[in-house]
């Protein structure tokens, strides 16, 4: 469970890392919360692995600051460190049994032998492995083996678990079923886990907060939920979920009110404050779609001919060519609009939504 707000296990202060001609990481300084589930996402080469290894002692900061459970990190090598980390290939000892592998750390930490095994058994409970000690990982299957290295990590009682993209090499029914797994583990053993992974819709659906980077730094730190309903830019917005954008301009006119103009959506008033090029966005789950307009006061609509149905089974994506240069995609149930408007291309719609369900993004 998180804690307070001041309670932060992990401290990072303008730590940045270059690879050659490379800045892998650029100034970042965030806190992660005892108890906390914590993601780190972004695209391929954002800088979330480096920003991992080096939480994890692997990979030395140029400049900054690590703190770990109070204490300073500078020349800690990663045997010494309060944490542990469970790759992407689980990298579990092909040659070892289950539970060979889970108490391969204790015996090489010292562990008392009397103490080896009851750990061990509480280790196999915990990850629902019992029966499985004696078996070898060519017999296991991809989610028992992904066990195995949590429960091996887990044994040694890390303040901090680390979690390089754990569920990457799992099928999509897995990779769901560890996820809810992985988030229930978490809670119950009550350590801080901090996970990188490059898919938001698993971040999302774990994590407690989510850092988006882009290019080495942090864009923006949330929680889930706020990342998705308010992101702060353009590049967050349009990472986390899906989206529909719209460039047009903004001119502040009065405290505290700002005037937008859109060459598809037409002028829109909205509090806050910008000069110049914005962005307005939608998501498509946030669009009515229907063949007669909402002519509601407050809406904003378009018209348009729908080009492609993408068929998910409990929803559709409908793409509406509403003369920009990507069709307007929305999303709608199979239980709901999509039985009843029959859905063909070629057929003209209106796309209607609030306008208060518009995000003004200023970057």
């Amino acid at each position: 469970m998180m804690q307070t707000k001041d309670d932060a296990i992990i401290r990072l202060r303008g730590v940045s890392k270059c690879f050659g001609a490379v800045q892998a990481v650029d100034a970042v300084s965030l806190d992660v919360q005892r108890g906390e589930f914590f993601a780190l996402v972004g695209p391929s080469g954002c800088g979330k692995t480096s920003l991992l290894r080096m939480l994890a002692g692997f990979e030395t900061p140029d400049t900054g600051s690590i703190e770990i459970d109070g204490r300073d990190m500078h020349g800690v090598d990663a045997r010494h460190r309060p944490v542990n980390l469970v790759f992407q290939s689980y990298a579990v000892f092909p040659h070892m049994s289950v539970a060979q592998n889970i108490g391969y750390g204790l015996k090489i930490s010292g562990c008392p032998q009397a103490e080896v095994q009851t750990r061990i058994d509480a280790a196999l409970n915990l990850v629902k492995l019992e029966g499985l000690d004696a078996k070898m990982p060519d017999t296991l299957s991809g989610g028992q083996r992904q066990r195995v290295a949590l429960a091996r990590a887990l044994v040694l009682r890390p303040a901090v678990l680390l979690l390089d993209e754990p569920l990457s090499a799992l099928d999509a029914k897995l990779r769901e079923a560890m996820q809810l797994e992985l988030v229930h583990l978490q809670k119950t053993v009550g350590i801080t886990f901090v996970i990188v992974t490059h898919d938001q819709s698993e971040a999302l659906s774990m994590a407690d907060r989510i850092a988006v980077m882009q290019e080495g730094r942090v864009r923006q730190l949330a929680t889930p939920g706020e990342l998705y309903e308010t992101p702060n830019c353009r590049f967050v917005a349009d990472f986390i979920g899906r989206i529909n954008l719209f460039d047009a301009d903004a001119k502040s006119h009065t405290p505290g009110r700002v005037r937008i103009n859109s060459p598809l959506l037409g002028g829109i008033e909205r509090d806050g404050t910008a000069d110049g090029p914005v962005t307005l966005a939608v998501r498509p789950e946030k669009i009515q779609l229907s063949r007669m307009p909402v002519a509601q006061a407050g809406w904003l609509e378009l018209r348009g001919t729908l080009t492609g149905i993408a068929y998910f089974g409990g929803y559709c994506n409908v793409y509406v060519d509403i003369g920009a240069a990507q069709p307007l995609m929305v999303q709608i149930t199979n239980a709901g609009a999509a039985r009843t408007l029959e859905l063909s291309t070629g057929g003209q719609f209106w796309c209607s939504w609030r306008s208060e369900d518009t995000l003004l993004l200023m970057d």
